[in-house]
């Protein structure tokens, strides 16, 4: 692979481009390309160029650019996080239809909860998650939960800080932050009254992978109020158990991919018997590019 002056791949590069763009910068020109990601103007225009013929970012009529949608096509290739937001989605919407307000669904990269999905009411209370954007996790319930079962090292790197303050009730005391993290190790829940905003409580529970292990946190975003948030926990509970089990079925070996509608599909896309019996029996290629 072609390597830069400063011994950097040509894709570690086109990857820090990449990530110039954000959920609050999706457009960017390319100056503003160059100065988020730190690449020099001139490497900036060619990586530009490079990504914009493979289809990974598109050029607008202002002379702006975006992310492209063939970073989506692949993403949405992998059995990852895509999976299990695959298989976590029907159990969403369930408690959506329930609770109203924000169901939503992360998981940790680095000190951030990222949300792989949000379900929301336009009468709901304030909430500033969007789909693929990230919170600092101390300051979520869903974070606390991620971290709160991660390694210590996480938790060392979490603890150390910086701890950005949202409201007088973050949490940004090292010591008080340890507390809360074992806390929620203990009983399995995470309550932030107000840590992003005052008007809003935030509610999480683990959700299990296939070895037992923690995968993503559920959660709940709902007025700050004096409702009684004990039922929450309990359902956001029995829906984590659920969503456990089906990832738990996904991940089983199977000896006959023709057993049940959809056989080997069944772990990445949800749809009707019917569809999934179709998928399993048509085997349908994806199209060449170009």
């Amino acid at each position: 692979m072609a390597r830069g002056s400063e011994g950097r791949s040509s894709l570690s590069r086109q990857l820090q481009l990449l990530d110039a763009f954000s959920v609050d910068h999706p457009y960017l020109t390319a100056s503003e390309v160059a100065r988020r990601s730190g690449v020099p103007m001139s490497t900036t225009h060619a990586l530009l160029a490079d990504l914009e013929r493979n289809e990974l970012v598109e050029r607008l009529p202002d002379r702006t650019f975006r992310l492209g949608v063939r970073l989506w096509e692949l993403a949405s290739r992998t059995p990852g996080v895509l999976g299990l937001r695959e298989l976590a989605l029907p159990h969403l919407v369930d408690l959506h239809a329930e609770v109203g307000q924000h169901v939503q669904l992360g998981v940790l990269n680095g000190g951030d909860a990222v949300f792989l999905e949000r379900l929301s009411s336009r009468d709901a209370v304030v909430n500033v998650t969007v789909v693929g954007g990230r919170l600092p996790a101390h300051a979520s319930a869903v974070g606390l939960v991620l971290v709160a079962f991660a390694d210590t090292a996480v938790q060392d790197a979490v603890l150390a800080g910086p701890l950005e303050r949202f409201t007088d009730r973050t949490i940004v005391d090292p010591a008080a932050l340890r507390r809360t993290l074992h806390e929620v190790r203990t009983t399995g829940f995470a309550l932030g009254n107000g840590y992003v905003h005052a008007d809003a409580r935030g509610l999480a529970v683990p959700i299990t992978g296939a070895a037992g292990e923690v995968v993503a946190a559920l959660g709940v975003v709902v007025p700050n109020d004096d409702a009684p948030w004990e039922p929450l926990r309990e359902r956001l509970r029995r829906t984590a158990d659920a969503i456990a089990v089906d990832l738990r079925r996904a991940s089983l070996p199977q000896s006959d991919p023709e057993a049940s509608p959809g056989g080997r599909y069944r772990a990445l896309v949800h749809s009707s018997d019917e569809s999934m019996a179709y998928l399993a029996k048509t085997r349908p290629t994806p199209r060449a590019r170009g």
